[in-house]
């Protein structure tokens, strides 16, 4: 069996794709926004703030859970969620470690 394309690339750099993928829908950003704003756990105001179904609302939920931003619980209709503060702050440090390494050009020197 043949190696699968994650293989070529590093650990970092398959977290951040991952990551960034997490981030790469308007509603999950949202809803991260509506979570980091509030400052405490969420339960069920969602649908009333963003204005999307229920079910589409669990489904972002759900991704935003599988890869650590939040953490917390869905019982049946009942949901209750955060921002999981210490995935929050390694993510955080992956990202600015990319984005710290930009050389600032003087002018005429980049393309």
């Amino acid at each position: 069996m043949g190696l699968t394309k994650t293989d070529l690339f590093t650990k970092e750099q398959n977290e951040l794709a991952v990551l960034a993928k997490s981030l790469a829908h308007p509603a999950r950003i949202a809803i991260l926004q509506y979570l980091l704003e509030s400052n405490k756990c969420i339960n069920g105001d969602l649908v009333n703030e963003l204005g999307l179904a229920q079910a589409t609302i669990s489904q972002h939920l759900r991704e935003l859970k599988n890869v650590g931003l939040i953490q917390g619980s869905i019982e049946g209709v009942s949901m209750s969620y955060c921002i999981n503060p210490e995935k929050w702050s390694s993510i955080q440090k992956l990202f600015n470690g990319m984005f710290d390494k930009i050389q600032n050009c003087g002018p005429g020197e980049c393309c």
